[in-house]
């Protein structure tokens, strides 16, 4: 597959998706109409990008902010990293004073067999 980039708007993340050598980057807004839609082909490229990969991935997510259906989207990308590349992990970018974005973080982690690494930032 070929590699995936996609300005951010004020609805969308800006999308980093390379293949040479395999990293992805989610950062900004993500509350688009149809969040399915949106990540839909994200979640196929990590199905055909990331298969039985055993070297080290990072994946860097700085979202400052994300709705319900876009954090069920982001849980289906961190299971099939999961899955796909066990060697993966998550360097997860919040600001300090925003709790909810660290509680975002540990959750996934809590659920996601990955290493997380949850980043403080000052704004």
């Amino acid at each position: 597959m070929t590699d995936i980039l996609l300005e951010g708007t004020a609805k969308t993340p800006e999308v980093k998706f390379s293949t040479d050598p395999i990293s992805m980057s989610l950062s900004g807004r993500s509350i688009p109409e149809n969040s399915i839609e949106f990540y839909k082909p994200l979640l196929e490229w990590v199905d055909h990008s990331i298969q039985a990969h055993d070297q080290a991935i990072c994946i860097s997510v700085k979202l400052e902010y994300f709705n319900t259906s876009s954090s069920k989207c982001l849980m289906d990308l961190f299971k099939r990293i999961e899955k796909a590349a066990p060697a993966a992990s998550v360097d997860w970018y919040y600001e300090e004073e925003d709790e909810d974005m660290l509680e975002a973080g540990e959750d996934y982690d809590a659920i996601i067999d990955i290493p997380f690494r949850l980043i403080a930032t000052s704004s």
